[in-house]
């Protein structure tokens, strides 16, 4: 990693993104022929492409699976999401960006000190 101070980007905190996954037919049937822990192969290609998989877990509902990540740049994050469609085992990823609370208090700060500057259109 880049070193700062003496510190490198994998030790300061890097922006998380959560991505949910919903499998295609080819990968659902994937892990039916070969059942597998997918935990390792996932957070390979994470490390690969700059980050860090906090979370991988297979969830009911609209989404098959949720990963927790850090990459330095989102573009790293929707780079995993590209490869794993073109391989044809995700049907549909959607990768968003989140913040631990703690953290969104500064952004909170930021807005409340723009409120004033903003004029909304038709006044």
């Amino acid at each position: 990693g880049r070193h700062c101070h003496g510190v490198t980007s994998t030790e300061r905190n890097m922006p998380l993104f959560i991505s949910y996954v919903s499998y295609s037919n080819a990968g659902i049937k994937g892990m039916v022929d070969k059942p597998a822990d997918r935990t390792s192969a996932i957070g390979a290609l994470v490390e690969k492409a700059g980050g860090k998989l906090q979370g991988a877990f297979m969830t009911t509902g609209q989404h098959d699976a949720v990963l927790v990540t850090e990459f330095p740049d989102g573009s790293d994050a929707i780079a995993i999401g590209m490869v794993a469609a073109a391989a044809g085992a995700v049907s549909k990823i959607e990768t968003v960006r989140a913040w631990k609370m703690s953290e969104f208090k500064s952004i909170a700060e930021k807005a409340s000190k723009l409120v004033s500057t903003y004029v909304p259109p038709g006044k």
